[in-house]
């Protein structure tokens, strides 16, 4: 039964010497070793462990624990990638720290410096263009925000960018963007091999597959990397209002798989619509102010009747709907606009919602798309920013109980890609020891499991049963008995995309 032979690209006929586990279990098994039969990228048997003969290409999981394979329903990929040649600035401390930090990053070929990872909400201290410039000189330097809604550029990035520095040098929300895409914009050799190398630490992670929210027209750049080899991941890319004429002129929808190349690898995805700013970045469209003023409520970046008239246009053609909501006037606003346009989808983050709304997600059929590493990240901000706000942080099990489906993602670059990490955040509500913060949102393993595959923990969740696709991994432990520090360390012994080893330990 060993399994020596097989390596990545191979096509596995039986994954052996495995447990089953997950909620919703109604097989016989229980805790018992079985065998996983193959045929075709779909399951087509599962015996007691040689209660079947084992023939052809077998991968030994050694007692391991199947479970679907994992998705990421959040990632911005290239940004996601560019973080290897990036300085991380997530040590920082104040905006002085960040700017010396800056003053060995490496300068990259398009003589840029680029740094990403701060979170300043609670620093002390004020940004100043004479504090970073007097760090960085006259090379171009950027320092994007964790949550990618502000950039701090000093004077050379600013004129190069076509800004008049005006002593701070920070951008936010749309301009903030504009300066992100700029900077994503690298030769497409690059921006693949970066691309093919973080999918492939994405798979020995156990994910296989991911939502793609670039801002960029993205069938095309992935209709050349598939032509060039990759196969690491399934995708499913997003479409930014910019690009909605177009994609509906050209007749995409949700679901089509991408044009001109053979593989099923990819497919069309949501349009995604950012309709408010970020917490970190104090942006968040919320119904209570901010602290110091008492008009900053955040902001709305699209008006609800635009936002109605883009989604009734998206669900016309054939596109669901991914729509970023922070605070709780952008969720409102965000569910609104899907009672009004008959659109289906998902909210991105929805990281403050109003009582009230909760189970409007239920009523509308809307997918609450999170990233429970946020919550931790965030929790210190939150309880400062937030203190006032009368709806609901980090919602979790309020949406479980109300029949929300959950999709969990990482957002990244925001957040490591790391599904485990997305689950202990999600059941455990800490990290590094702290003690958990807003307990009562915590959830139950198997549903964050559930959250963590393609279909999320609605009625579509993945199953491990004849006739299903044969996404899986087999990894070291039992997520659903796993601790935090635990679940965080939980390997991937072997990840199946298909039947089709695309990792193994």
């Amino acid at each position: 039964m060993a399994d020596a032979r097989l390596s990545r690209g191979d096509v596995a006929d039986v994954v052996a010497n495995v447990r089953l586990t997950g909620g919703g279990r109604i097989d016989p098994f229980g805790a018992d070793p079985v065998d996983v039969h193959l045929r075709g990228g779909r399951i087509v048997d599962i015996a007691p462990a040689g209660g079947l003969p084992v023939r052809g290409r077998v991968v030994d999981g050694d007692g391991g624990w199947l479970v679907p394979g994992l998705w990421d329903h959040h990632v911005h990929t290239v940004q996601w990638a560019l973080v290897a040649q990036r300085r991380l600035l997530d040590d920082a401390t104040s905006y002085a720290h960040a700017a010396r930090i800056m003053t060995d990053a490496p300068t990259l070929s398009d003589g840029r410096r680029v740094g990403t990872g701060f979170r300043d909400a609670l620093w002390a201290d004020e940004p100043t263009l004479a504090m970073l410039d007097a760090e960085t000189g006259e090379v171009p330097t950027y320092l994007i925000n964790a949550d990618v809604h502000s950039v701090w550029l000093n004077s050379a990035a600013l004129r190069r960018e076509g800004h008049e520095p005006d002593g701070v040098g920070i951008l936010r929300e749309a301009p903030a963007f504009e300066i992100s895409r700029r900077l994503n914009a690298v030769p497409p050799e690059m921006a693949d091999r970066l691309v093919a190398d973080a999918a492939d630490a994405a798979a020995s992670r156990g994910v296989v597959g991911i939502v793609d929210l670039d801002m960029a027209w993205n069938e095309e750049a992935w209709a050349r990397r598939l032509s060039t080899g990759f196969d690491a991941l399934r995708i499913e890319f997003g479409i930014y209002p910019y690009h909605l004429e177009r994609a509906l002129a050209e007749g995409l929808q949700t679901g089509d798989p991408v044009r001109g190349v053979t593989s099923d690898l990819v497919h069309v995805g949501p349009l995604k619509v950012i309709t408010d700013g970020s917490l970190g970045t104090r942006t968040a469209a919320c119904s209570h102010a901010y602290p110091g003023d008492v008009h900053d409520h955040g902001v709305l970046t699209i008006p609800p009747d635009e936002l109605v008239a883009l989604m009734t246009s998206a669900a016309g053609g054939g596109l669901a709907c991914a729509i970023h909501a922070i605070g709780d006037v952008a969720n409102s606003n965000a569910l609104d606009a899907f009672a009004l346009s008959g659109a289906w989808g998902s909210i991105e983050h929805a990281q403050l919602v109003a009582h009230a709304d909760i189970p409007r997600f239920a009523r509308l059929g809307i997918s609450a798309s999170v990233q429970p590493e946020h919550a931790v990240d965030d929790r210190d901000v939150a309880d400062a920013l937030w203190a006032g706000q009368t709806a609901v942080p980090y919602p979790l099990r309020a949406f479980v109980d109300a029949g929300v489906p959950l999709l969990l993602g990482s957002d990244a670059p925001v957040a490591p890609l790391d599904p485990w990490a997305a689950m202990a955040a999600a059941v455990h509500r800490t990290r590094d020891g702290r003690e958990p913060w807003h307990p009562d949102q915590a959830i139950d393993a198997a549903t964050a499991l559930a959250a963590s595959t393609h279909g999320g923990s609605g009625d579509a969740a993945a199953t491990i049963e004849p006739g299903a696709v044969a996404d899986l991994v087999v990894c070291d432990r039992d997520p659903l008995t796993a601790g935090d520090a635990d679940m965080r360390g939980t390997a991937a012994v072997a990840t199946l995309l298909g039947g089709r080893l695309t990792h193994r330990a």
